[in-house]
This record gives structure tokens, C-alpha cells and sequence, in this order.
């Protein structure tokens, strides 16, 4: 099954010149999501780690099936005001202004090995955040897993110093 033909494309939104690819219609169809589990338990398999981290608010709908078979926690990383407890934060660039990512200060332990899962890679930007923040904690990443990749965006640039594997590549520029 291709997971591309499964993930509607939505041109000029959120403005005008994105073609913005939208996993929602993924999600919808329970062959298109067993298939995009399976692949992504079977990338999972071949990296040794101890939690998953997902990134608000998609990764939610992603890691946790994949936390599920694998047996594994998943550590929520989340925007501004969404945590009760004591925080970590790490802020991002943005093409106009920043944005800023949480994690509970107790969610990864020092040398715990953190996958991080996210529906879709383009710049790089809030993948790097969410490694920093797994960082401060003390915690190791183990590496990236996307459903998709915007590779004429370079993320997977701004990520090389970590694994980095995704389901589906587009060419297009955004």
C-alpha cells in the first residue's frame, strides 16, 4: 500500500503557495492507519530505545498505537499552557516569530534512549526543539521517525547528527 495515496493534499492552505499534506484522511482509514503502524513499528524494531516522545498534536494519534505494541511509555511534548506540573521548555523558530515546546521535568530520565515520532518533517525546527528538550532532561535520541517528509525543506539537514527515517518523501517546496 502506498501511504501517499492515502494523505489528502490541500493547496494555498494555511496560505497562499503551501500544498499542505494532511494525514487526517490517513488517520480516517483503518488500512491506510493499520499500514502506517506497521510500518513504523517495523522502522521502531531496528533502534534500541526506552520511551516515545510525540510532539502536539498529531504525534498523539501516532505514538500511541506504536507505544501500544511495542510496550514502550510516550512522553507528550507540548505547546505553551498545556502541562500541570513542573516544565522544561525550549524555544524555535518560526518563519515569522517563535514558538515554544514543553515537556514534564520528569518525563525522561538521565541516559533513557527517546524515539521521537511525528507526522511530518519540513524544516526541522520543532523535530530539533523536542531533541533539545529530550536533551536538557538528560535523555539520549535514539532518532526521528515521520510519516512524511517535505525533503526540498531540509529538515532532514538540520537533523543530521540523528537517525532519521520517514514513510513518505514529497518533492514539492512546501
Amino acid at each position: 500500500m502506498d501511504l501517499k495515496d492515502k494523505i489528502r493534499v490541500i493547496e494555498d492552505f494555511p496560505k497562499p503557495g503551501i500544498s499542505f499534506k494532511d494525514v487526517t484522511t490517513l488517520f480516517l482509514d483503518a488500512e491506510g492507519f493499520a499500514e502506517m503502524v506497521r510500518q513504523t513499528v517495523d522502522i521502531a524494531k531496528t533502534m534500541e530505545f526506552d520511551l516515545i516522545a510525540a510532539p502536539e498534536a498529531r504525534a498523539f494519534i501516532m505514538a500511541a498505537p506504536i507505544a501500544y505494541e511495542m510496550g514502550k511509555g510516550i512522553v507528550l511534548v507540548r505547546k505553551p499552557g498545556k502541562l500541570p506540573g513542573n516544565t522544561v521548555k525550549q524555544e524555535y523558530a518560526l518563519e515569522y516569530g517563535t514558538n515554544e515546546l514543553y515537556v514534564h521535568d520528569d518525563s525522561v530520565k538521565p541516559g533513557q534512549r527517546v524515539l521521537i515520532v511525528d507526522d511530518l518533517i519540513a524544516t526541522g525546527g520543532s523535530a530539533m526543539a523536542t531533541a533539545k528538550l529530550i536533551e536538557k532532561l538528560g535523555g539520549v535520541v535514539a532518532g526521528f521517525i515521520f510519516i512524511s517528509e517535505l525533503t526540498a525543506l531540509g529538515g532532514r539537514q538540520v537533523l543530521k547528527d540523528y537517525r532519521v527515517e520517514s514513510l513518505v518523501e514529497y518533492d514539492d517546496v512546501e
